[in-house]
């Protein structure tokens, strides 16, 4: 947690000693990150490790944080103006001839916003990314919007805010605060923090935090009434702005940002399903997205992330799918493509997956890469978790799609045609679980699995036992692994698709019958799942949505759907068609 092998120094300004470190080579571009309310610099040395390999990093305690001295006297001593102040001299200290890149959380992204559109320091911000902390020229602006022009959901909305924002009433009262931090509420709050934001339990740095949180309540003292109340009418950025915004903040409504682009006019926008304190929580991603935004900004470059409709929420992840080679996973993954991410496609197909990559890379993903692998063999299924993490990183978001099908009647099926579709369908997808799932909860940073089960696994037949009989488990594994998981921040979905236009059916195994007749079944099955029509993009759509919602059950096309309501509401109605024979 602490910032190893960090370079330090102190700057002097406007009357407060301010501690600076820094780490990484000094030729290489700046930046700088500031922290909020009620933390140190500390709090950013995971992110900082990480990106301290690729950049020259900065942290500095704000005035009267950390190893920072405090203004005399404390009213009026952290206006916006005088924390401008600050960073002035920071960077002119440690990047006096480069423009540095700006990264803030809470109330260090609050007054980076105003470092990003003050006109005395155009010129020496090169990029800015702001999370969970408004700028309050436009959260000002936001509020008068939804008073002056009072609409049913804006008054909503403004509500919602008002109840998150509770604590800053509280931070307004004279005394209250300064005793509550340096009684019961700061000896506690590091506990309460590893409950309510699920931090790791060394996830907050603790020695000045009562003196810090009570300096820091000057911060809304000095600023936040007298901004709202009149914010500036031309708080415009004058860098490239990413907001990163996590989905359950619970201090700030993701509304609060609607409008923002009118401020930052290039501005790029991503969303995390995770809680505050995301430096904390989530610092391998955002140092990939602040990579990712720095080096662009570098290179005068549009910023990597996709074009697609969940741009947002999967730009710059790392995403992993089997059976990629055709079908609903080739359709996946380059649905992810789309939506920016970085893609593993695997099969047992070595062209199909290499076909399915280079298309991703035309689609939008940043990067793609195609792995050969048998999801039904242990062996190989390690090597490729243990490749995967070495070269490309712990997987974001695992959808263990491949499988196979297999049609005939019970004592038609030998024990060899079980085997093969349970070590396929079954085993393939516990495999992906185990392996890249443990690294995920090893990581510790959450992430998402979806499961590829079937309708088949709700909708019994006598013609497809061991098929069913696979992805039913299928099914019942997800449920299991999503109540295990679900406190560790790693959501499980199982999509459950009908009839969908693939080419399983030219692939699928008729058992009991000779090669000519399993022939002609083929060619007939996939005859009715042409008819039928359901494009393999509707599921990939489907997968997307479910991570981005959580879904536990997804069950896609109407037929799905239909067999899953009468399998909970009217079971023998179920039962009775699972007798009939589909004419062959």
């Amino acid at each position: 947690m602490s910032l190893t092998g960090a370079r330090e120094r102190r700057v002097r300004t406007g009357g407060v000693e301010l501690c600076v470190a820094e780490l990484g080579d000094p030729a290489r571009p700046t930046v700088v990150l500031v922290h909020g309310y009620p933390d140190s610099k500390e709090v950013w040395s995971q992110v900082a490790a990480r990106l301290a390999g690729r950049f020259h990093v900065v942290l500095y305690d704000v005035r009267g944080h950390g190893r920072s001295t405090a203004p005399k006297p404390l009213r009026g001593g952290f206006t916006l103006e005088k924390l401008t102040d600050d960073f002035l001299a920071v960077v002119d200290a440690v990047s006096p001839d480069r423009p540095v890149h700006l990264v803030g959380h809470d109330w260090g992204s609050v007054q980076s916003w105003e470092f990003v559109t003050v006109r005395r320091t155009e010129g020496r911000v090169a990029s800015f990314t702001s999370m969970s902390g408004p700028s309050l020229d436009h959260f000002g602006h936001w509020i008068k919007q939804r008073t002056r022009r009072p609409t049913p959901r804006r008054l909503g909305q403004l509500l919602s805010q008002g109840a998150k924002s509770w604590y800053v009433y509280l931070l307004h009262t004279p005394v209250l605060p300064e005793l509550a931090w340096r009684g019961p509420l700061g000896r506690r709050w590091p506990t309460i923090l590893q409950r309510v934001e699920k931090m790791p339990a060394d996830g907050y740095p603790t020695p000045s935090l009562p003196t810090d949180a009570a300096h820091g309540a000057w911060l809304y003292r000095d600023n936040v009434r007298s901004r709202l109340s009149h914010p500036r009418p031309d708080a415009y950025a004058h860098a490239p702005v990413q907001l990163i915004t996590p989905l359950g903040d619970a201090f700030l409504s993701e509304r609060l940002y609607d409008e923002l682009e009118r401020w930052a006019p290039e501005s790029t926008r991503r969303t995390l399903p995770d809680k505050h304190w995301i430096p904390r929580s989530r610092p391998d991603q955002l140092a990939a997205w602040i990579t990712d935004f720095v080096t662009a900004a570098e290179g005068g470059r549009p910023v990597p992330g996709g074009s697609g409709r969940y741009a947002e929420r999967f730009g710059g992840q790392l995403v992993l799918v089997t059976g990629a080679a055709s079908g609903i996973g080739r359709a996946t993954a380059l649905a992810f493509a789309e939506a920016g991410a970085r893609v593993v496609a695997v099969d047992r197909d070595t062209e199909g997956a290499a076909r399915t990559a280079g298309q991703a890379r035309l689609v939008g993903a940043p990067e793609a890469w195609a792995e050969t692998a048998d999801v039904a063999d242990e062996r190989a299924m390690e090597k490729l978790a243990e490749k995967v993490a070495a070269e490309y990183g712990v997987v974001d978001v695992l959808v263990n799609n491949a499988g196979i099908g297999l049609s005939g009647s019970f004592f038609d099926t030998t024990a060899e045609d079980w085997r093969k579709v349970l070590d396929v369908n079954l085993w393939g997808v516990i495999h992906g679980c185990r392996l890249f799932g443990k690294q995920m909860a090893e990581r510790g940073q959450g992430g998402h699995i979806v499961n590829t089960a079937s309708a088949a696994a709700y909708l019994p037949s006598r013609a497809l036992p061991a098929y069913s009989t696979s992805k039913a488990a299928v099914l019942m594994l997800s449920e299991c692994l999503r109540a295990e998981l679900a406190p560790q921040g790693i959501g499980v979905s199982a999509i459950c698709p009908g009839l969908v236009d693939t080419n399983i059916t030219s692939t699928a195994r008729f058992t009991g019958v000779d090669a000519q007749e399993e022939t002609r079944r083929r060619k007939r099955t996939a005859r009715w799942y042409g008819l039928r029509g359901y494009p393999p993009e509707k599921v990939a759509d489907a997968i997307l949505r479910a991570v981005v919602r959580n879904q536990a059950v997804v069950p896609v096309t109407p037929e799905a759907r239909g067999a899953r309501l009468m399998s909970r509401f009217t079971p023998r109605a179920l039962r009775a068609i699972a007798r009939w024979e589909p004419p062959l």
